[in-house]
């Protein structure tokens, strides 16, 4: 890989990782306790605001895993092992890393890594 396709695929993880840190600031309303006071919640039943902050949860994993990929691609990088695959050893194409910039593995051993779960 080139260096400045190198470089490209960081400036997208350190994007990618701006982004997801902004939207979990945002998100963190979402996670409050819901109240019992009914006339705060207006409209929305207790159990909706239960729904709504359960999903806000999920979804606060979900950035929290993918913050834990992207740290760990940007660890590769630091490391000179980006861009090869963690299972087999051999380069992962580089579309592939475009695509997703956080992948470990190459496009075989992810196929293989799906059937065996």
């Amino acid at each position: 890989m080139h260096p400045e396709q190198l470089q490209q695929l960081r400036d997208q993880l350190l994007a990618l990782k701006e982004q997801l840190l902004l939207a979990q600031e945002w998100a963190k309303s979402g996670t409050k306790p819901v109240e019992l006071d009914q006339t705060r919640v207006g409209r929305l039943s207790r159990v909706d605001a239960l729904q709504a902050q359960a999903m806000s949860v999920a979804s606060s994993r979900r950035r929290a895993i993918e913050l834990q990929r992207i740290e760990a691609a940007l660890s590769r990088i630091e490391q000179d092992e980006y861009g090869i695959c963690t299972s087999c050893g051999e380069d992962i194409d580089l579309k592939r890393l475009q695509f997703d910039p956080t992948a470990f593995l190459c496009i075989d051993c992810a196929r293989r890594s799906e059937r065996s779960t």
